[in-house]
């Protein structure tokens, strides 16, 4: 494991955003969602492609709080851009559990 410094790690901006809308994303080579997350006023809303289609149903994100990390590149996947990282945990088999605060949180908080 690579040690960081606390200097590396507040470089990243890990935010807690409110999933607006989940949708199938059809062209993905690997089953995905395609995710509009509302971060707050001062970042706005993001697009993101987020692999989490064996443990969560589309319909079931809505309204779900979610951490993600707001200052990538955007990164093109298919025909999307993916503007933002949505933050989980891969088990064992592969599925992913998503990384969610516990109680409700203002849209664009950061994780300290």
């Amino acid at each position: 494991m690579e040690m960081i410094t606390f200097a590396d790690f507040e470089r990243v901006e890990l935010r807690v955003g409110t999933v607006l809308s989940a949708e199938v994303f059809k062209e993905a080579r690997v089953p995905a969602y395609i995710l509009q997350v509302d971060f707050g006023p001062e970042i706005g809303v993001l697009k993101s492609s987020a692999q989490i289609t064996d443990l969560y149903q589309a319909d079931d994100l809505t309204g779900c709080q979610v951490i993600g990390v707001v200052n990538f590149p955007e990164k093109q996947i298919g025909p999307i851009k993916s503007q933002c990282l949505i933050t989980g945990f891969v088990q064992a088999d592969g599925s992913v559990v998503l990384a969610q605060p516990q109680q409700a949180v203002a849209n664009g908080a950061r994780l300290a």
